[in-house]
């Protein structure tokens, strides 16, 4: 193959109790971006349309992931890269995430897949690093291999797939005001009560174990945030009102998505997430706040190929 086109998906991170190590893929929203090889040895962003973003690779997520990927590959060719970015940037559903991944992803493809997805989470986090200020993997994770992912290391970098009920939906609202992940994390506390960390891995573990198991009901008890909610909740205009919407028509549990504005709310069953959809636009209609709201099957197959020419 010499040009391969790929879908980078949307993911949503944290899931309530799980802050900077669970995340989830969606099957609804994401980029498509368009990779090749090219003669000119490097890394070359060529089109990106959508959103204003760099062109120049060093300050673009995927030119960076690309770039980190490229210095360990030694080929007589370089690669361009084409962005169609249909995640707004700031959204909370992992802009940054889809862009980093998929341009490394597509990268590996052309290259005869050298790299596995851990590896190649490693890279993504190289451009997550440029937009967050920091290393994080819960969005690349779940972009990478589909369904939920649990991040249990950084250092060596550990990935973990959770299963994923079968029955599961998501609705996502998404307020437009763009919320920066490094300002959102500026503002949480670096200390917490013991028992509120008790409270949170409690809801944790509860929330993983209602995963392997099917278990709605638990899922439901243990979507709860103690520690991050309080303090990110703020910069959400009406998230109380959403959330409270969202659980009176049937949603297992809602939170914020990433660092916001974007909300999630799990729940059992396509009826149910529509029903939740509805009511959730019937609430914020009224706040005079465009906004754009999805639901989404839960993506158990991450990244993917679109379509791809030969050589």
């Amino acid at each position: 193959m010499n040009e391969i086109k790929i879908f980078a998906p949307a993911t949503v991170a944290n899931v309530a109790c799980g802050f900077d190590v669970l995340g989830f893929c969606l099957d609804s929203v994401g980029d498509v971006m368009v990779i090749r090889k090219t003669n000119q040895k490097g890394i070359k962003i060529s089109r990106i349309e959508g959103f204003d973003l760099p062109y120049e690779a060093e300050l673009n997520v995927a030119g960076v992931s690309a770039l980190a990927m490229y210095k360990t590959v030694h080929v007589d060719y370089g690669f361009e890269i084409e962005i169609y970015k249909n995640i707004k940037p700031g959204s909370g559903i992992g802009s940054s995430a889809a862009s980093a991944i998929g341009s490394v992803f597509g990268m590996n493809e052309l290259l005869g897949r050298p790299f596995n997805k851990t590896e190649l989470a490693q890279f993504a986090m190289k451009g997550e690093a440029l937009a967050s200020r920091c290393d994080h993997a819960d969005n690349v994770a779940a972009a990478v291999f589909g369904g939920f992912t649990l991040v249990k290391s950084l250092s060596p970098l550990e990935i973990l797939e959770i299963p994923s009920p079968d029955n599961l939906y998501v609705t996502i609202i998404h307020p437009q005001i763009e919320i920066k992940t490094s300002e959102s994390r500026a503002m949480l506390p670096k200390e917490v009560k013991l028992q509120d960390a008790i409270t949170q891995w409690a809801n944790f573990g509860s929330l993983i174990h209602s995963l392997h198991t099917n278990n709605y009901e638990l899922m439901k008890k243990s979507l709860h945030d103690v520690i991050i909610e309080p303090y990110r909740s703020k910069l959400i205009p009406h998230y109380n009102e959403v959330k409270k919407e969202a659980l009176n028509a049937g949603a297992l549990g809602s939170g914020i998505s990433g660092s916001g504005p974007s909300v999630f709310s799990l729940c059992k069953g396509v009826e149910t997430a529509n029903k939740v959809r509805d009511a959730i636009i019937k609430t914020y209609s009224k706040t005079g706040i465009e906004f754009d709201i999805h639901v989404s099957r839960i993506n158990t197959e991450g990244v993917k190929v679109l379509d791809h020419k030969l050589e």
